[in-house]
């Protein structure tokens, strides 16, 4: 049987390749920061990583988790409820807690866990879930995993809400779901008009922040800041594997009720082994860094706004972004591939995007801004920008 699936897996590999769309993986020899080495001996600027309050290799994170090494060891070999629990997890979940302004917090081992594991144990056919349709594919993944009745509306478009919440009216409980920052796009949804719709047709909001927290808001505590809605919104899921160091981990954060069912019947929680406790360590580091000081906030968002002034002058398209998301819009996704490319034999390291991963014809760089980006560093970026566009007579 499987000569015969070889030669149709190799048949749509070869289709995937000719059209354009075929996903190499480049091999990274140094640790993650604004500077980085390839296997291929290259040393380039990156600006393609979640790295964006640059503590991927901050030395108060690695110190804390070296540690943790020390005093609790490497991995947990078990789940939470057996005896995967640390005072580090612990503590963790109360630091994420008290940084969103929620009453309890729930850690998993990677935020598409968060998200696969939190619509199943709350919801049934008799409820409703309400879906942003540019929400990240964990999202999607999770709610095709409940039998709740689906709905959709088009990207941040509060009249088609509207209209959904009004189709699923009849159904016992109802939770509007969208992303913090759309990954692709950059974009934050209106969460306070998203909040009176959901007061007006009495529904529950979830809101994942994995591109947000860390990002957005005044001092970083996502759209529920931003917004003014801290505390208000039922479910927030998030992860440490972007803003907050990283690594590995996801949690879901919120109303106590809501994250005591999702410890008793989530099932990334309960077959998944524990993070290590060196993970976990780090992470309440980062809280503690991002409590005390805005100062790597303020870089980062300095850092996004002279990059699209400066894009933006050379005649570049990027969409409207208030995170650390930049799509440099191309349309083509042959076109994606070949600019970046060319940049990264400009020593400029980022990667384009092309369906499936985004929608047919919006073909783009999504270039990622970090407070460790130096002002030369950027200026860098979009010299070599301006060359490979007029290379390309894209410009």
């Amino acid at each position: 049987m499987y000569e015969k699936f070889q030669v149709h897996l190799q048949h749509q590999l070869n289709e995937i390749e000719s059209a354009g769309l075929f996903k190499n993986e480049r091999i990274l020899v140094s640790a993650q920061g604004p500077e980085i080495r390839t296997s291929a001996g290259q040393e380039v600027l990156n600006f393609c990583a979640n790295n964006y309050l640059g503590f991927s290799n901050n030395p108060r994170l690695i110190a804390a988790a070296k540690a943790a090494l020390d005093s609790h060891g490497y991995g947990m070999s078990s789940v939470r409820f057996i005896c995967g629990t640390t005072n580090l997890h612990k503590e963790l979940e109360k630091s994420i807690a008290d940084f969103f302004g929620t009453e309890d917090t729930i850690l998993y081992a990677a935020a598409f866990d968060a998200n696969g594991g939190v619509f199943e144990p709350l919801l049934t056919d008799e409820d409703a879930i309400i879906s942003d349709t540019l929400n990240h594919a964990s999202i999607i993944d999770g709610v095709r995993l409940c039998k709740a009745q689906r709905f959709r509306y088009s990207n941040a478009d509060m009249e088609d809400l509207e209209d959904q919440l009004q189709q699923a009216a009849p159904c016992r409980y109802r939770l509007i779901v969208t992303d913090g920052v759309f990954s692709m796009d950059g974009n934050v949804p209106p969460l306070d008009k998203i909040k009176a719709l959901a007061d007006k047709y009495d529904a529950m909001i979830m809101v994942d922040e994995s591109h947000s927290a860390g990002v957005i808001g005044k001092t970083g505590r996502g759209t529920t800041e931003q917004f003014n809605l801290r505390g208000q919104i039922e479910i927030i899921t998030g992860t440490l594997g972007k803003a907050f160091g990283g690594a590995i981990g996801g949690f879901t954060t919120g109303k106590k009720e809501i994250i005591g069912m999702l410890r008793q019947r989530s099932r990334p929680y309960l077959f998944s082994n524990s993070i290590p406790p060196a993970v976990a360590a780090a992470g309440i580091e980062a809280f503690k860094i991002m409590t005390s000081s805005t100062e790597l906030l303020d870089k980062l968002h300095e850092n996004r706004s002279y990059f699209v002034e400066q894009m933006t002058r050379i005649g570049y398209k990027i969409k409207p972004t208030q995170s650390g998301i930049c799509a440099v819009m191309l349309g083509d996704a042959k076109l994606s591939q070949e600019v970046a490319s060319r940049l990264l034999n400009e020593g400029i390291y980022v990667i384009g995007f092309y369906f499936p991963v985004v929608p047919k014809g919006e073909a783009r760089i999504r270039v990622q801004l970090s407070a460790a980006h130096t002002h030369d560093q950027l200026k860098k970026v979009v010299a070599a920008f301006e060359k490979v566009g007029h290379d390309l007579q894209i410009l």
